[in-house]
C-alpha cells in the first residue's frame, strides 16, 4: 500500500478533471481511495468523486494498494498536481 498527501493544483471546471480523473484511476487493478478530511472515496466512482470536488489548492490523501500500486499513484500524482 502507498499513502500519499498532494495539494489539488487544477484550474478551471471541475467537472472535466473528476470526470478525467476517474477514466485515469479506472485503468488500473489497484484500489485507489482519496481521502479528504472524514471523506473517503473510490477514485473509480465518479459519484463518490463529484461529492468529492477538486478544486485548486486543496489537500488530499491518495491511498493505492494492488499490483499496480506504484504506476497508478505515480499517474494520479501526476494528473492531479498537473505534472503531466
Amino acid at each position: 500500500m502507498i499513502k500519499k498527501n498532494i495539494d489539488v493544483s487544477l484550474g478551471g471546471d471541475e467537472t472535466r478533471p473528476i470526470a478525467m480523473l476517474v477514466q485515469l484511476a479506472s485503468q488500473f487493478k489497484s484500489r485507489i481511495e482519496i481521502r479528504q478530511d472524514n471523506m473517503v472515496v473510490n477514485a473509480k466512482s465518479i459519484m463518490g468523486m463529484m461529492t468529492l470536488g477538486l478544486v485548486q489548492g486543496q489537500k488530499l490523501e491518495i491511498d493505492v494498494e494492488g499490483e499496480d500500486e506504484e504506476n497508478a499513484m505515480l499517474e494520479m500524482e501526476n494528473f492531479l498536481t498537473h505534472k503531466n
